[in-house]
């Protein structure tokens, strides 16, 4: 490999054409997983924040306040929790992207600078795994908006009663054949690449608000039909006897916020794969301060004046807003309102959950296996997945589901912080991270044991809290100190990996670029 490997322009870092020319024939390089171009960066603040809003505006964004709701908690404090999780898991999604937009390097090449070439399979596997979870939730969620609209022309599909049960677990069928009908469309759109994201994320935006409004028009009328007037529904108070058969108020507010922390803590994993794509580092900031935390205020606000309206009308607050299709009987606006909910989907199931599987299994066998193969995979996965499982209530969507896997992927998130900036101080060598045994990232055998070791060190005891020890309210005994680790889950297996990766690392030198070696292997260019 030639001395001078990458080429820095204006803080922007590329491969030269030589390095590229080197590595073509490697094993650990192909053209999905390449770094990107200085004239591949392209998206600008306004890209990303319409990203980030397509993400955020989704069915299962509004269902995280519902969910809080459901179990007893009152409206304001069910959207402060929302936005706090939201504004506290920014930090991590803003950390990580830095990487990605400085040398143009995807998710799973980034897990080799710390975890090692072979061990980058862990963090991309767990990442790849969790979002064919999501892949297949918010599928289910699209194909309730086309069993919807195909309801409008074939009545079965309208029959909330029309169900079977598959693996134990019953299923509506309407809703199972919309499932497998969105998730084609979905594979479709994934398999064109970063472009066709960027064209429907930017068409999917006014839908987008077509369906906020429909909603919350229909909460508020639902409201006012069971004697409540708009003010009255937010200023609800707690539920007292409902808080208490999930554990207490404490138990449940501290478990919803790690379940809010969690919702994005995927893509506090795999924003690289975005912000690679980023023209500067102020537009991919930017961007995500502008696109992520109003639109999640926006959605936790409307989830809950949903939540609470059916329970001040029905008796039980709704979960997932995709039921209220069910009490439409204007065909036009069920049309209207389904086409976006499908739109809304579309965008947030295929950026945020369908690339990072794609690259992932693409970066096992990078020669052999590529992103559009990887596309088809997740598909499958997510297809043999039980998405009315995972979102069959607020209390197994925030504590089985969020806090379980945030759990798992926060220390993968903290080690990526603590390596990148504390032990590598920002400097890769960009082609080492594609040269297998013979770079410097290779550490024991393609694997860093340190980044294993405080992985797992950070994660059991908090899984085991919300697993093996989860809490029972029928035994009468609040939650033991295991149980209130794992209701925060996120925050405390976060700052163990942390801790503990960074005690692990700091006799570590062979990993590291210095600052001359950075220097001399950077041709700048103005």
């Amino acid at each position: 490999m030639s001395q001078c490997t990458q080429v820095e322009c204006n803080g922007l870092y590329e491969l030269t054409e030589a390095a590229r020319a080197e590595l073509v024939n490697s094993k650990y390089y192909n053209e999905d997983l390449a770094p990107s171009s200085v004239s591949q960066r392209t998206w600008t603040t306004y890209n990303i924040t319409a990203l980030w809003i397509g993400m955020a505006i989704c069915i299962p964004s509004l269902s995280l306040a519902a969910a809080l709701i459901g179990m007893g908690v009152s409206p304001w404090l069910a959207v402060l929790n929302v936005a706090l999780g939201n504004l506290i898991v920014l930090i991590p999604i803003q950390l990580n992207s830095h990487a990605g937009t400085k040398y143009g390097i995807p998710f799973p090449v980034f897990s080799r600078l710390t975890f090692g070439g072979v061990g980058a399979h862990i963090p991309a596997l767990l990442r790849a795994f969790v979002a064919c979870g999501w892949t297949a939730v918010q599928a289910w969620v699209g194909g309730g908006a086309v069993a919807a609209i195909l309801g409008c022309f074939i009545p079965s599909f309208r029959d909330k009663d029309w169900v079977i049960s598959i693996f134990g677990n019953p299923c509506q069928v309407g809703q199972l054949i919309g499932f497998l009908i969105f998730m084609v469309f979905i594979g479709w759109v994934a398999y064109k690449g970063s472009e066709g994201i960027k064209l429907v994320q930017n068409i999917g935006g006014p839908l987008l608000i077509v369906v906020m409004l429909c909603l919350f028009i229909w909460s508020v009328m639902t409201a006012n039909a069971a004697g409540f007037g708009f003010g009255e529904v937010m200023s609800q108070g707690n539920d007292g006897a409902l808080i208490e058969q999930f554990g207490g108020f404490w138990y449940i507010y501290l478990a919803g916020l790690t379940g809010n922390i969690a919702f994005w803590a995927t893509i506090a994993l795999n924003i690289p794969d975005f912000s690679r794509y980023a023209r500067s580092q102020k537009d991919q900031f930017r961007g995500q301060l502008y696109g992520m935390p109003l639109p999640m205020f926006l959605c936790a606000y409307i989830g809950a004046f949903f939540a609470m309206s059916t329970k001040l009308s029905m008796g039980t607050a709704m979960f997932d807003p995709t039921n209220v299709f069910y009490y439409v009987d204007n065909k036009i606006a069920v049309v209207i309102c389904a086409i976006g909910v499908a739109a809304a989907t579309i965008t947030t199931c295929v950026a945020a959950n369908v690339v990072a599987p794609a690259n992932g299994f693409s970066n096992l066998a990078p020669t052999k296996i590529t992103y559009r193969m990887g596309v088809v995979a997740t598909c499958i996965i997510a297809v043999l997945a039980q998405p009315w499982w995972i979102y069959g209530s607020g209390a197994a969507y925030v504590f089985t589901w969020l806090n379980n896997y945030g759990t798992i992927l926060a220390p993968v998130a903290a080690i990526f912080i603590a390596d990148y900036y504390f032990i590598k101080q920002k400097r890769v060598d960009v082609a080492g991270l594609y040269a297998g045994p013979s770079g410097r990232y290779w550490y024991k055998g393609g694997w860093n044991v340190a980044a294993i070791i405080a992985w797992v060190a950070a994660f059991i005891i908090p899984l085991l809290g919300n697993t093996v020890m989860l809490y029972d309210p029928s035994t009468g005994v609040g939650p033991s100190f295991i149980q209130w680790l794992a209701a925060n889950g996120y925050i405390v297996s976060f700052i163990i990996g942390f801790v503990v990766y960074v005690a692990l690392m700091k006799n570590d030198q062979l990993s590291i670029v210095t600052e001359e070696e950075h220097e001399a292997m950077t041709e700048k260019i103005a």
